[in-house]
């Protein structure tokens, strides 16, 4: 079982997959039914380092790199929410994934609930956290951080703040945990965007969100799983905190409302990047709820 402690190190053989003429980087660990993670902006696999070791005896636990972040390629395409999904796909399809568990975060969780929505009968169940359930509106956004997305999405600027001062990896990333990342996590985080041509996903992501209509096609997408989700009988389990960040109180109500073969679990403190505040609760109450999916 994992120390208590909550470790910057990521002690997993690096593995590689050509999708689309671009190598992907993941993560592969354990035997079983697959356990697939994935991140969201601006993080990569390495979100996952201190919850994968508590799957490992339960199941194949696999976590990539999105296309263009963390070790995989960064062709030069666009970076919609679109291309992120082609690739998802593809990673799925090419590894012959089934049966798969999707354990997603941020816009991996828009990417695993667009894939489960599609393919429901390769899914054995959804765990999410701090998720893109539905379209928002700028009201819904806490205060700290309204200001800093709609300058995000404002031409010039938000390019000047991401991809020229990195303010997603420097700024939001870090306001976005309780507790203050070390130096040795913050330079896993920084490792991938040292250059700014590298950094044209995270400014994509914010202009993505599907906020009071805009983006039309992400909007339609989202809205399209969100009535499925609410359809579907899949088990399903919510990691929440507080005060969260897209997942507020109010947010955790509606799941628990709209969402069949729910299970919900307080992490306690948390505002976004759940999984760097308390891995080790997520990891135990993940592992004793996948035990339970065959009982």
């Amino acid at each position: 079982m994992p120390s208590k402690s909550i470790s910057a190190d990521f002690p997993f053989e690096s593995k590689y997959i050509e999708i689309k003429e671009s190598k992907i980087h993941y993560v592969d660990e354990g035997a079983g039914d697959p356990i697939l993670f994935l991140h969201g902006n601006p993080t990569s696999s390495y979100l996952w380092r201190n919850i994968i070791p508590y799957l490992t005896p339960h199941g194949r636990c696999i976590a990539l790199d999105l296309i263009g972040m963390g070790k995989s390629d960064k062709p030069d395409i666009d970076y919609r929410f679109v291309d992120h999904a082609g690739y998802v796909e593809g990673f799925i399809e090419q590894m012959e994934l089934a049966n798969i568990t999707l354990v997603v975060h941020d816009w991996g969780s828009a990417l695993g609930f667009n894939y489960a929505m599609r393919h429901e009968s390769n899914i054995k169940a959804l765990a999410f956290l701090e998720a893109i359930l539905r379209p928002v509106k700028w009201d819904s956004f806490p205060r700290d951080f309204k200001i800093g997305f709609k300058l995000f999405r404002t031409p010039l600027i938000g390019w000047l703040m991401i991809v020229g001062m990195n303010m997603f990896v420097e700024q939001i990333l870090p306001k976005a945990i309780v507790r203050p990342l070390t130096d040795a996590e913050k330079n896993r985080y920084r490792e991938p965007y040292k250059s700014l041509k590298a950094r044209k996903p995270l400014w994509r992501w914010p202009n993505e969100i599907p906020i009071e209509g805009e983006p039309a096609d992400v909007t339609a997408a989202v809205q399209w799983y969100c009535q499925k989700l609410q359809a579907s009988e899949l088990p399903k389990i919510l990691f929440y905190a507080h005060p969260g960040g897209i997942i507020t109180a109010a947010m955790v109500e509606w799941c628990q409302q709209n969402l069949k073969n729910l299970k919900t679990v307080d992490i306690g403190p948390g505002i976004h990047y759940l999984q760097e505040d308390n891995p080790h609760l997520i990891g135990s109450e993940l592992a004793q709820w996948y035990r339970g999916l065959d009982g």
